[in-house]
């Protein structure tokens, strides 16, 4: 629950790769009291950490700084992006266009359709296994303003047109984000059904071969949209990994949970996270696990920390202040995580770095004990919700911004 007065909610279809929880408008703070949805889980383990963080700048061993600045080639919103592991390319949407691009010059290299049918828009999902990108085209039926939502198939990723389409095993779920399962051409999608009050559901299945292997209802009134559920991008041990607040983000409200569904059975087991400051934690506004290691990530809303947990012994790790916050700094929480799973790191987005007086963005660096490693500052996010799209070989990755037809290439 924001306590920013004037703050607005975001469409979570604004950026794909992400899932905006709310626009942090400079206004004054107003307290409100929140009706909890469910009950409070035991909190996690307390840990003495109530003092603003200190700032640290990138260390010697490191070479954070930004990178060039891709523009979509036909100047439309960027709607989705994603990078490729293994072949220096990447991939954006517009509403128009699908458009491939070079990782390290930001050079468009193909763009498709040559036109766009009528009434027609598209998302990009995402790159799933076998470097298959999956991207959501929107057709608006004549006579009415609702879209159906059918799925194509670009295989690989870099093939420079439609290949093909993936059928969901419901018509016309809203697939809102997605996992990848390590080793496997096996994904995870976590998709809402539009024609049944938006219930959701997981998805196991093989994009490329488009078979589905599971469909796992999920209660709405766990999963439902005004709990802000995030879906890790990578499974672990055979589950997807989702945290979110149970009541709402409400403002001194319960503590997020961490769920852990398994997308063969459909078994679920949770644990509570932290939950510290005056206000609590909120919202969690972004995650990230770590297929190997099973360290996962959080940000939330009303603290501007981030969390660390051990999913093997379902325990916390650590919850750390943003450099320069303190831990009733709304304003300058985090939002989007992405994990580099070589190299064993957390990047977080800063959409307001509290250390140059939050005049710009930043990605801040956390190894899997939750220690700052360094700190990227000058960033002009967009929207920061989205995580960063990673090359980990490369340690290189792309956001968005500074304007929503662009976006940022960096170094880490």
């Amino acid at each position: 629950m924001c306590l920013l007065e004037g703050a607005e909610t975001m469409n979570r279809h604004l950026v794909k790769r992400g899932v905006p929880a709310c626009l942090l408008i400079a206004t004054c703070c107003v307290l409100s009291a929140c009706n909890g949805t469910a009950p409070h889980a035991a909190a996690a383990p307390p840990i003495p950490n109530t003092t603003r963080a200190m700032a640290f700048g990138p260390r010697p061993d490191h070479s954070g700084r930004l990178g060039v600045v891709l523009t979509s080639q036909d100047g439309g919103q960027i709607f989705g992006f994603d990078i490729g592991q293994d072949n220096g390319a990447g991939i954006l949407s517009t509403a128009n266009h699908v458009e491939a691009f070079d990782q390290q010059t930001g050079a468009i290299t193909q763009s498709f359709p040559k036109v766009t049918p009528a009434r027609t828009t598209y998302a990009l999902d995402g790159i799933f296994p076998s470097d298959i990108a999956l991207v959501t085209r929107y057709v608006e039926p004549k006579g009415s303003i609702f879209a159906n939502r059918y799925y194509d198939v670009v295989s690989p990723f870099t093939a420079g047109g439609f290949t093909g389409k993936w059928t969901p095993p419901i018509f016309d779920i809203d697939i809102q984000q997605g996992a990848k399962v390590l080793n496997s051409t096996t994904s995870v999608l976590f998709a809402i059904q539009l024609k049944s009050n938006d219930r959701p559901v997981l998805v196991a299945t093989d994009i490329g071969a488009n078979s589905i292997a599971k469909v796992v209802h999920l209660s709405p009134n766990t999963f439902g949209g005004g709990d802000g559920p995030q879906l890790a991008s990578y499974t672990f041990q055979g589950k997807a990994v989702f945290a979110l607040s149970p009541d709402g983000g409400a403002v001194g409200g319960a503590a997020p949970i961490n769920i852990l569904v398994d997308y063969t059975t459909g078994a679920a087991k949770q644990f509570t996270g932290f939950n510290f400051g005056p206000f609590g934690a909120g919202y969690v506004n972004g995650m990230a696990v770590d297929p190997n290691t099973g360290i996962e990530a959080t940000t939330t809303e009303l603290n501007a920390q981030v969390e660390f947990y051990n999913l093997v012994t379902r325990a916390g790790i650590a919850a750390v202040q943003l450099p320069c916050t303190g831990n009733a700094d709304q304003s300058n929480s985090g939002a989007g995580i992405a994990v580099d799973p070589v190299h064993r790191l957390f990047l977080v987005t800063d959409p307001a770095y509290a250390c140059d007086g939050s005049r710009d963005g930043a990605i801040v660096v956390y190894n899997e004990k939750g220690t700052l490693v360094e700190t990227i500052p000058g960033f002009k996010f967009a929207i920061a919700e989205p995580a960063p799209a990673l090359d980990p070989a490369k340690r290189l990755g792309w956001d968005f911004g500074p304007q929503f037809s662009q976006l940022q290439q960096f170094f880490y």
